[in-house]
């Protein structure tokens, strides 16, 4: 089962923080800041999954990935493929329509173009899905 989802910048503000399980805002705060803290001491060259027992409790597990000034966080437990939890932030990070989406709208992005521009992000992405409608699929539609 997936515990928490986080998506924070390199100094340690959270940008997305979703916990799966009920948790006063207090603790979600000190567990935020555990994870950055064991995130920023870690070298580049290491492993992406971490037991994170001693900051979710038993049977808790930590993958992650560094992008850019973001870090991308899931936490599960063992129910759960490591390398999977690892696929999927691969995908939300280097989704091709986001990708393009965000070349287009910003010229060099940023972690602020996306928290202050969402809502342009998000319009940009919704029209280029409409264009990558096939023409053959467009025409019968249109029937």
């Amino acid at each position: 089962m997936i515990k928490a989802v986080m998506v924070m910048n390199t100094q340690g503000k959270p940008r997305l923080a979703k916990f799966f399980d009920y948790l006063p805002v207090e603790k979600q705060q000190e567990l935020i800041r555990r994870v950055f803290g064991v995130l920023c001491s870690r070298p580049e060259n290491v492993s992406n999954f971490i037991e994170a027992e001693s900051i979710f409790g038993p049977d808790s597990r930590l993958v992650y990935n560094h992008f850019a000034t973001l870090y991308f966080v899931v936490v599960f437990d063992s129910s759960e493929n490591e390398l999977a939890m690892l696929d999927l932030i691969q995908h939300v990070m280097h989704s091709v329509l986001v990708q393009q989406t965000l070349e287009r709208c910003f010229k060099n992005v940023c972690e602020l173009d996306i928290v202050f521009n969402y809502s342009k992000v998000v319009l940009e992405a919704a029209t280029n899905a409409i264009s990558f409608i096939p023409k053959s699929a467009s025409s019968w539609l249109s029937r």
